[in-house]
């Protein structure tokens, strides 16, 4: 990720000037049981116990930081033979867990670069499929610059990746809005001294945003 454009005029003295997004739950609608759900006929209490079975959330955060996806789903397949098929799936079907952006997101990302508001990401993302969203979703464009815990090696709310951030862009915490859906995340924003607002909806998002005169 790049520095900061140093176009942009930055003022930690008059508070949040620049958005900073979290990916899934926030910008993306992601959640694995959009794929998974096709193998279970409908069956959700099925579909939870496997997700519990093979640890799926802890097997998830390892290629978040890194790891990267063939050797995770060879692990995973060693450990859990039966379920072979479905593993493999989360890699060669991984973008059927992205149903598209959240209603009203990639209009509100928009809107802020039509107001001149620069903007960023920080997300608990696999570098890999950070590249598919990239090529599928033109509007990640938008973004001045990006923070992936797949390139970090550190996932949130862990502090080290916000100061990571503000290492690499060269912003100060003061000028920053951390957007995110996790209250784990934003707790962890804001002890470190950042503004942070739990995202819920697009609409409730604008709201804040013109609370606060971003637009």
């Amino acid at each position: 990720m790049g520095k900061n454009n140093s176009a942009i005029r930055i003022s930690p003295e008059e508070g949040p000037q620049i958005p900073v997004f979290d990916f899934g739950g926030v910008l993306f609608d992601w959640d694995p049981r959009h794929l998974f759900r096709h193998f279970f006929d409908g069956d959700t209490e099925a579909m939870e116990r496997f997700l519990a079975e093979i640890d799926f959330f802890g097997w998830n955060a390892a290629m978040d930081q890194g790891q990267p996806f063939a050797e995770a789903v060879r692990e995973r397949c060693a450990r859990f033979p039966h379920y072979a098929e479905w593993i493999r799936a989360f890699d060669t079907r991984w973008e059927e867990t992205v149903r598209g952006p959240i209603p009203g997101m990639a209009d509100l990302l928009s809107r802020l670069r039509q107001a001149a508001i620069p903007q960023y990401g920080l997300s608990n993302t696999s570098a890999e499929k950070y590249r598919v969203l990239r090529q599928k979703y033109p509007f990640l464009r938008l973004l001045a610059g990006v923070l992936i815990s797949g390139e970090a090696g550190i996932c949130k709310p862990d502090p080290r990746i916000f100061e990571l951030f503000l290492e690499r862009t060269g912003l100060q915490k003061e000028t920053l809005l951390f957007i995110d859906d996790s209250p784990a995340n934003i707790t962890a924003a804001q002890t470190l001294g950042w503004s942070a607002v739990r995202f819920t909806s697009a609409q409730e998002l604008e709201k804040e945003l013109i609370g606060r005169k971003f637009l």
